[in-house]
């Protein structure tokens, strides 16, 4: 009897030991990756609403989540690098900030669940199978821009009656640009207005496409989504009332900036989105099997002091639709 008690003793001493080692070990903290080709200052409110996110599914950053940011500072050619050194560091989850982000993670790696903040057209630029099934370790939100470029010359035309000639700012080399154009087009043609491409690839495109733009007397300009363009928003807002030129945005940022009117999805809203995503990956979803969730809300914003700044009385039709004005 007495070498039974012994021996069961001695195996809760066991159990015990085997317990208690097991609770001192570390807790994995997972470690998210976050890339952008823009630099932190030009995305802030989208960072925040994304950390935000985070926050409302219990997540702190440094104590029970770590997260890699990588920036490229508006130099996509920064963003492979980047990549590769999130790949290396093997992160549970990559968040992309944009297209060209997503991109340049999807060739670093096949296995690591990417999470798209945004994309202009995610099937036809190849990140996944279908919206309903990405099928691939690549899933996140679509922003369906392209499509709306055509509601924002509607939108630019309704502001300014006589448009007969509009300068599209962009960089045709952008995955989802092409098809903005041609939704532009097809908008344009029913409207009677003549387009004027302007291709912006490098900050000192800028200047250049705004006097090519006066010279041949647009009568407005559509700026298309860009790292290069949205980290150079004052600039841009600054030129358009210099040339005295109404211009219409996809992103409130340039607004704020000065701006004239934006209309588009809410990006940082898609940015705390994206929060979600990372938690379902993160407690055992496939990014396969997530569908791609495209917008439920646009915003319009009008900054009536650049109206006033160019001359330009903005339609009581269009003030009474915006969701914000600026005076």
């Amino acid at each position: 009897m007495r070498y039974k008690v012994i021996a069961f003793l001695l195996i809760m001493l066991a159990l015990i030991s085997a317990l208690l080692a097991e609770a001192q070990q570390p807790t994995k903290v997972p470690r998210i990756g976050f890339l952008s080709a823009a630099s932190p200052s030009t995305i802030s409110a989208r960072v925040e609403a994304f950390r935000q996110g985070l926050r409302e599914l219990g997540y702190v950053e440094g104590k029970n989540i770590f997260i890699e940011w990588r920036f490229a500072e508006g130099k996509s050619d920064r963003l492979s690098a980047l990549a590769a050194e999130l790949v290396r560091l093997k992160v549970d989850v990559i968040v992309s900030g944009a297209p060209t982000s997503t991109r340049s993670a999807k060739q670093a790696t096949v296995t690591i669940p990417i999470v798209m903040a945004f994309d202009d057209d995610p099937v036809g630029s190849g990140f996944v199978a279908s919206l309903a099934r990405p099928g691939g370790n690549i899933t996140g939100l679509s922003s369906q821009n392209p499509e709306l470029s055509g509601k924002q010359l509607e939108l630019l035309r309704e502001i300014v009656p006589k448009l007969s000639r509009v300068g599209v700012l962009g960089d045709v080399t952008r995955p989802g640009i092409p098809q903005a154009l041609r939704e532009i087009n097809v908008a344009a043609d029913a409207f009677r207005v003549q387009v004027q491409y302007l291709e912006v690839r490098e900050p000192k495109d800028i200047e250049i496409a705004f006097r090519a733009a006066s010279q041949e007397h647009a009568d407005a300009v559509l700026v298309l989504g860009s790292p290069v363009l949205n980290s150079q928003r004052k600039q841009i807002a600054d030129l358009a009332v210099k040339n005295r030129l109404p211009a219409i945005y996809s992103a409130p940022e340039y607004v704020e900036d000065g701006g004239l009117v934006s209309y588009g999805v809410i990006r940082a809203d898609m940015y705390r989105r994206a929060a979600t995503y990372v938690d379902k990956i993160l407690k055992g979803a496939k990014p396969a099997d997530l569908p791609v969730e495209q917008p439920t809300k646009f915003e319009l914003v009008i900054n009536l002091k650049a109206a006033k700044q160019i001359g330009l009385t903005i339609p009581q039709s269009v003030l009474y639709r915006a969701d914000k004005v600026i005076k």
